[in-house]
């Protein structure tokens, strides 16, 4: 039975970054949610005990540093979200955000009620099931998703919950190029416009490159592909074709 790392233990100190990135009113939100996950989310295995030391610079501030890609007031989906990220750090940097956390296991989405119950987040939803069970049901301003899986399964999964005007933006990795070359096909039979690969970085929080998908010239929202047989596609952009955002925040 994995045991709750000592909360006075090394590694748990609030990094000067995360004041910033939090603000002080929230930033004691921040904390508490810092605490449940190197506590509890060790205990119920949502976390691996050797992640709880570095929690604040692998994972929660990872998650905040996406904030400047997400729209003022923009209603967020973050898809298989476990123990919550990127979605719960973002409602919580963001409360003008509308955060719906869809996880389909139980032991998960219990977490995430205690985490929002605790920290009195009002703008935070859970909701249970697989993304495919709200296709049709539900659409958003963005759709996010951290460490679930390749783009090319994450189109399908996503995109139906991706509104007119919305985007699907991803956290990846080095390999964001190589996953957007193998989802090439995928890309196009559900109609996406050119994918975008934006990098945020932070002199203190380190950096994150998200990976951005809009519906085509025309929006719309599909919950099947469309034949890729008489329909024009846009390759997505290599590692050499990628359009890089750069900011600092």
């Amino acid at each position: 039975m994995e045991h709750a790392p000592d909360a006075a233990a090394g590694g748990n100190e609030v990094p000067p970054a995360a004041a910033r990135l939090f603000g002080s009113v929230r930033l004691p939100l921040a904390v508490r949610y810092a605490e449940m996950l190197q506590t509890d989310g060790v205990v119920r295995g949502l976390i691996g005990p050797r992640e709880a030391p570095r929690i604040w610079d692998r994972h929660i501030l990872n998650s905040a540093l996406m904030t400047p890609a997400l729209p003022d007031g923009a209603a967020v989906a973050d898809i298989g979200s476990g123990a919550g990220l990127p979605g719960m750090v973002l409602a919580i940097a963001r409360p003008d955000l509308r955060v719906t956390l869809i996880e389909p296991l139980l032991r998960r989405t219990t977490f995430l009620e205690e985490v929002v119950a605790a920290l009195g987040l009002d703008n935070v939803t859970v909701a249970r099931g697989k993304a495919e069970l709200f296709h049709g049901k539900r659409t958003f301003d963005v759709v996010t998703a951290r460490a679930v899986s390749a783009m090319e399964r994450l189109v399908p999964w996503c995109m139906p919950l991706v509104a007119a005007d919305g985007a699907l933006t991803v956290m990846k990795g080095s390999s964001a190029a190589d996953e957007l070359d193998s989802a090439a096909e995928v890309l196009a039979a559900w109609g996406c416009a050119p994918p975008e690969i934006l990098e945020y970085d932070d002199p203190e929080a380190g950096s994150v490159r998200l990976v951005r998908v809009t519906w085509a010239d025309e929006p719309r929202v599909s919950l099947r592909p469309s034949s890729a047989s008489g329909q024009s596609r846009r390759r997505p952009p290599s590692s050499k074709r990628s359009k890089k955002q750069r900011r600092r925040t």
